[in-house]
């Protein structure tokens, strides 16, 4: 199954300005045009708990269009659990992505965030890095992967400029060796 990681970030690398988890606080307009365009057109979404906490209030859940949470304590979500929706899971990314590819899934959107992302990168799991770098720097804040060496050798895919301000789409490949 192709995994593609979808991250938005400062241009210093940060997902989170300091503490707020909210990067629809910071993030472009025109970004967050296509970050909805993207999760209308893909049927598997994958993201942390975090993740889901601080986006549940954006998503509609409805049929033909998988979320599914990755948490240690799954069970803590069971009256939210909507099957074949919105799913939450222990397992680990390997397992997970070998059970969903049986359901007929042949791609998957990454979410994050750190914790989530660092799984799929320990695995080898990440096929493509969409990465939005909105022009601003916070000096603090969440990173992409979590304090863990990750090393992931990315090509140049394709880049698009979103605005005037200078939001830049890069997409690459993860180099597989």
């Amino acid at each position: 199954m192709k995994v593609i990681c979808v991250i938005v970030s400062s241009v210093d690398g940060k997902t989170t300005k300091n503490n707020n988890p909210d990067v629809y606080h910071w993030s472009s307009k025109e970004d967050q045009k296509y970050f909805f365009a993207l999760i209308k057109k893909n049927d598997l979404l994958i993201m942390g708990r975090k993740t889901f906490d601080n986006a549940k209030h954006l998503m509609e859940h409805k049929k033909g269009k998988l979320r599914v949470v990755m948490t240690t304590q799954p069970e803590k979500f069971s009256k939210l659990m909507q099957k074949d929706i919105l799913e939450f899971t222990s397992e680990p990314p390997k397992k997970l992505l070998q059970k969903l590819a049986k359901k007929g899934f042949q791609q998957a959107l990454l979410l994050g965030g750190a914790t989530t992302n660092t799984a799929f990168a320990k695995s080898n799991l990440i096929d493509e890095v969409w990465l939005t770098i909105e022009p601003f720097l916070f000096g603090k804040g969440n990173a992409f992967f979590d304090d863990f060496f990750v090393d992931l050798k990315l090509t140049l895919i394709s880049t698009k400029k979103l605005n005037k301000q200078g939001t830049l789409l890069l997409k690459y490949t993860v180099s597989k060796n």
